[in-house]
């Protein structure tokens, strides 16, 4: 069902303006990203009629644009990748860990995203790796699933890597499966100091190396005292590790992984209203008491597109990864040696049922079947009601 109100629907209204206001100082791939959400389901990318083979109830179905930053296609991306995931869970409790980047460090990120949000990602896996693997700690190898997040519940650039974790691993003589104590982990303030001297190491190697770009209010950092002035703050203070205690079973991690995977700045569902004064939406103020923390925020139009679009990604940048027990290479033998040591038995491949790549929604008047009876091309509208439809046909934009 489509929401009241998407962000497609203020793309397309003051996105040209925007587009205009802000001409030179957007890149590409933001403005792809633009042009895809607002072109998303309308007769620019094309679609199809389908009528009930029944009852003969029509609609129009208009193709999706199947960018990665869209509200409306994450959705079914979400779904298709959870149901891919599900047999690789463990029956073990899961654990929720959190890497933030400081506020300097973010700076720096924003005009360096594909090689800082890259160094997020390799710090944090390499410092849960090292310690999990660490004999004074777990003394195990550990699987990770990563997720790349950039934004806070405002939209603000906040870049940082939500982890999901077994409670345990696999013993470096693969003789046994070593499980976690029970609500604990791992220390985060071990995690919090490796994790910054892995990080802040390898930003100097890439500021050294050539590699960083600066520009703007941040020019001044082209000059390595001032970069390293920069830094030194940062280097001081403790870089905090979030570690959230197990869920309840692997249904859990499926259901909190549903949230994470896919999301991209905000959802549809947040927007409340789009007026002159701007665009209202919720969002989650956590320096409140929990029961305060659910709020309402209106931003200028203009200023609402500028904190989407910041969350726009690197082309080709894979903002989900896997690493140790669950990395590409090692999964499939990883997973069956630990359900051995477990003493599980694998998922079968029959317990899970694909939908089929034609499938149409059953008829909303009678829960007949669909079928496709014209399809149009892009940019073009369909010819209208088929002859002999009735007239109580629907369109689906």
């Amino acid at each position: 069902m489509r929401a009241s109100l998407e962000v497609a629907d203020i793309f397309r209204a003051a996105g040209s303006v925007y587009r205009a206001a802000h001409a030179g100082h957007l890149s590409l791939a933001q403005l792809k990203v633009m042009s895809a959400i607002e072109h998303c389901r309308t007769a620019a990318l094309g679609g199809h009629v389908e009528a009930c083979e029944d009852c003969g109830q029509w609609r129009i179905a208009y193709n999706s644009c199947r960018n990665r930053h869209c509200p409306k296609c994450q959705g079914a991306a979400a779904r298709t990748w959870l149901a891919e995931r599900e047999a690789d869970l463990l029956p073990v409790g899961y654990f929720h860990v959190v890497f933030t980047l400081p506020g300097e460090v973010a700076d720096i990120a924003l005009q360096n995203k594909a090689l800082v949000y890259d160094l997020l990602f390799k710090a944090a896996s390499e410092t849960m790796l090292t310690i999990a693997a660490d004999p004074k700690h777990l003394g195990a190898s550990i699987g990770i699933t990563a997720v790349l997040h950039t934004w806070g519940s405002a939209m603000t650039h906040h870049p940082h890597v939500h982890m999901i974790v077994p409670g345990g691993g696999i013993a470096p003589d693969a003789s046994r499966w070593i499980s976690s104590r029970p609500a604990f982990l791992l220390p985060v303030r071990v995690l919090g100091k490796l994790f910054r001297r892995l990080f802040l190491t390898r930003l100097v190697a890439l500021y050294d190396a050539g590699r960083l770009s600066f520009f703007g209010s941040m020019a001044h950092l082209t000059d390595r005292r001032a970069f390293l002035r920069h830094l030194a703050p940062v280097r001081r203070k403790r870089w905090v590790v979030y570690a959230k205690a197990p869920f309840a079973g692997p249904e859990a991690v499926l259901a909190y992984l549903s949230r994470y995977t896919h999301r991209v700045a905000i959802s549809n569902r947040r927007l409340i209203a789009f007026e002159e004064a701007g665009v209202t939406f919720r969002y989650k103020d956590y320096r409140r008491p929990v029961a305060e923390r659910q709020q309402v925020m209106t931003l200028a139009t203009d200023e609402f597109i500028r904190r989407f679009v910041l969350h726009v990604l690197p082309r080709g940048f894979h903002r989900i990864r896997h690493y140790g027990l669950l990395a590409s290479g090692a999964r499939k033998a990883s997973l069956a040696l630990a359900r051995e040591l477990l003493n599980v038995t694998a998922p079968s491949d029959d317990d899970t049922t694909e939908e089929p790549d034609d499938f149409h929604p059953p008829c909303p008047c009678c829960g007949g079947r669909m079928i496709v009876i014209e399809t149009f091309e892009r940019w073009r509208q369909p010819r209208g009601p088929p002859q002999g439809s009735p007239s109580t046909g629907s369109s689906t934009p």
